[in-house]
């Protein structure tokens, strides 16, 4: 039964995987007014919801996984890009599948997601002003100047848009999931208590500030 257990687990995070570098894929054509070499990568919406299901070292791993592949394959920014990919993934998702395993409800999720969403904005900036120079051969200062009109923005609206994304379709997935039954059903009274409504209402809210920053950054409003 154990074994069973650890098969089923194991290609559940295999299909996550192979879904969030297709997502990874669609995404790389939408770039996020801000900064130019800077581009929205949605996958971080599956690993969450990987790590929501199996906790922080499995979103990890998958994040790990799905970065190597796309590093051997459609990745021009090399080691540091997949180091980059995974730094900044995991900052978001890591913390949001840590807090939601010890909450799992509605209030544990919209918790982790919105701590992610801070801890990814703030290691980011903290990378980008280390390694970017390196990268780009920008001189620091210039990369000074790209924090607060750059990469403060596209990482906030980067997370929110996938912190926003990751409620919508983290029922119908996991949903899926167990009616092919690869996730065990859930026993967790208080998140069987949580209002659809509710996860609408959060990711609606985030959804659509974000889509009104991107408006207001590209000056159509």
């Amino acid at each position: 039964m154990k074994e069973e257990s650890s098969n089923k687990k194991l290609i559940t995070m295999a299909m996550l995987a192979a879904l969030a570098y297709l997502f990874m894929v669609v995404g790389r054509v939408v770039i996020i007014p801000a900064v130019g070499f800077l581009k929205y990568d949605p996958k971080d919406i599956i690993i969450a919801i990987g790590g929501f299901i199996y906790g922080p070292l499995a979103a990890f791993m998958i994040s790990a996984v799905v970065s190597f592949v796309e590093f051997l394959t459609v990745s021009s920014t090399g080691i540091i890009g997949l180091v980059m990919n995974v730094i900044s993934t995991c900052a978001f998702v890591c913390p949001a599948a840590f807090i939601y395993k010890k909450n799992h409800t509605m209030k544990g999720a919209t918790i982790g997601l919105g701590v992610g969403c801070i801890a990814m904005v703030a290691v980011m900036i903290l990378w980008n002003y280390l390694i970017t120079p390196i990268y780009m051969g920008y001189p620091r200062e210039a990369i000074v100047k790209l924090i607060i009109p750059g990469f403060l923005p596209f990482n906030l609206i980067k997370s929110g848009l996938n912190a926003g994304l990751t409620l919508i379709i983290y029922k119908p997935v996991v949903t899926a999931l167990r009616k092919s039954n690869l996730v065990a059903p859930s026993t967790d009274v208080d998140a069987a208590r949580d209002s659809r409504f509710g996860y609408v209402f959060v990711s609606s809210v985030l959804l659509v500030t974000c889509v009104l920053s991107i408006l207001v950054f590209k000056e159509i409003i």
